[in-house]
C-alpha cells in the first residue's frame, strides 16, 4: 500500500510597502530678517552653500516663499522648527513651514 502525496508549494505574499509621504519645508519671506541672517540658518540647518542659500532666500524674497528642501514628515518638521527656534533665538521672525507634497 503506498499512497501518494502530493507536495503543492506554498504562495509566499510580499507586503507591497509604500513609501512614506513626502513633506516640504517652505520658507516665508519677511521684511524684518536680514538676508545674512537667513542664508546663515539656511547654511547651519540645511547644510546648503553660501550660493544656494542665497538664492533660495532671494526666491523667497521676491515671490513670497520658497521651497527649501522636500523629505520625510519627521525630518522635514525637524528642520523646519530648528530653524525657526535659532531665529526667535536671535529677536528675528523668520518661519518656516512644512507641508505635504502632492
Amino acid at each position: 500500500m503506498s499512497e501518494e502525496t502530493t507536495v503543492t508549494p506554498k504562495t509566499v505574499t510580499k507586503p507591497k510597502l509604500e513609501r512614506p509621504k513626502l513633506y516640504k519645508v517652505i520658507l516665508l519671506n519677511d521684511d524684518y530678517t536680514p538676508r545674512e541672517f537667513v542664508i546663515m540658518v539656511l547654511k547651519a540647518v540645511f547644510r546648503m552653500s553660501e550660493e544656494a542659500g542665497y538664492r533660495v532666500m532671494l526666491t523667497a524674497h521676491r515671490m513670497g516663499s520658497c521651497v527649501v528642501v522636500v523629505c520625510a514628515r519627521d525630518i522635514a518638521e525637524t528642520k523646519a522648527k530648528e530653524a525657526t527656534d535659532l531665529a526667535k533665538e536671535a529677536g528675528f521672525p523668520l518661519l518656516f513651514q512644512t507641508e505635504p507634497e502632492e
